[in-house]
């Protein structure tokens, strides 16, 4: 039988959780060892984030991405703030986690949500723990760097910009690979995260071959941010829509300006025009003075958690994402 997993495509979290699930169902879960695995990656889009030709014959599983309220999911984990797209989609996952009677829902052992956890390979690694029995004591080196990348918790923007350790690499390849090349090296990759430590991912060939070239564009993109940023009343902007780019490092505006609080930033894809918004980790403002970004991006659609976001607009939308930004801006500076 095949189980299909369908992750967070650009998100080292997102590929951390395909691997500690695949470890999981192929361990904990009857017949798991007969299991047939393949990855398909998801972005956040304007428009359907699923579509019904995608899902597979056997089992389909979503992790680290927004819930589907389709008959075909499976298994399904979360921990995104806006992990709903609507009411309907969040009370169909209520309905099935527990019965009238109070007793557990047909769904309660197989899809999972907890928007606490810093990960969701943490989230994955606790329920495959707690509720299967699984050892995840060989998978510590995973869990500990999925919750350091996606909980933006490096012990400093120089760290988190300069990309020493290996889980910062493989993070570049994950999040700035063209998108020609990323498939084929996330269903080579995402397997070898269950059994390998990260220094010899980092060390394949395959991954090799992509990191040099994009380790010369971090560093081109890191001026080019130089050159357009700008720090007004906390919140750092800057729009590079005219330079189309996969992905850049996010901690790139802290390094540069660590004066800024908040980053709204204006990027331009192969396949969307994008709005990231995030908060400073090393902000000195107290945790229940910040904005909830989350909020802020559903607003015009997009989500993410309390410190960062993100709105997907089509390729031709850049008018309505620079109104989009003026409007975020206006509204965080308004915030001090």
């Amino acid at each position: 039988m095949e189980c299909k997993v369908f992750y967070h495509d650009k998100c080292f979290d997102g590929a951390c959780s395909a691997a500690m699930f695949t470890r999981f169902r192929r361990g904990c879960v009857p017949d798991g060892r007969d299991l047939a695995f393949e990855y398909q990656g998801l972005v956040h889009r304007a428009g359907p984030m699923f579509e019904d030709g995608w899902w597979g014959a056997g089992e389909n599983a979503v992790v680290d991405f927004k819930y589907s309220p389709s008959q075909r999911l499976t298994w399904w984990f979360d921990h995104h703030q806006s992990a709903f797209g609507t009411a309907e989609d969040e009370a169909k996952f209520r309905a099935g986690q527990v019965n009238p009677d109070g007793t557990p829902g047909p769904l309660a052992m197989r899809q999972f949500f907890d928007a606490s956890y810093v990960s969701c390979t943490g989230w994955i690694a606790h329920i495959a723990a707690t509720k299967f029995g699984m050892d995840v004591a060989p998978l510590k080196e995973l869990i500990y760097w999925a919750n350091i990348v996606d909980g933006a918790k490096y012990e400093s923007a120089k760290a988190a910009v300069e990309i020493a350790e290996p889980a910062m690499k493989l993070t570049m390849v994950i999040e700035s690979a063209p998108d020609v090349d990323r498939a084929s090296i996330s269903r080579k990759f995402i397997p070898l995260l269950t059994e390998m430590p990260l220094q010899q991912v980092l060390e394949q060939p395959f991954v090799q071959e992509v990191l040099g070239p994009l380790m010369e564009r971090h560093w081109a993109g890191l001026e080019l941010i130089r050159q357009r940023a700008v720090c007004k009343h906390g919140v750092i902007t800057f729009d590079i829509t005219d330079q189309p780019t996969e992905g850049y490092n996010k901690f790139i505006p802290y390094y540069l300006m660590p004066e800024g609080t908040y980053t709204v930033g204006l990027s331009k894809s192969s396949f969307r025009t994008k709005v990231s918004v995030g908060t400073n980790p090393w902000t000195t403002k107290k945790p229940e003075a910040l904005a909830n970004i989350a909020a802020i991006c559903e607003r015009f659609g997009g989500g993410g958690h309390a410190r960062v976001g993100a709105i997907s607009f089509g390729v031709d939308q850049v008018a309505e994402a620079q109104a989009a930004v003026r409007e975020i801006e206006a509204d965080l500076a308004a915030s001090f």
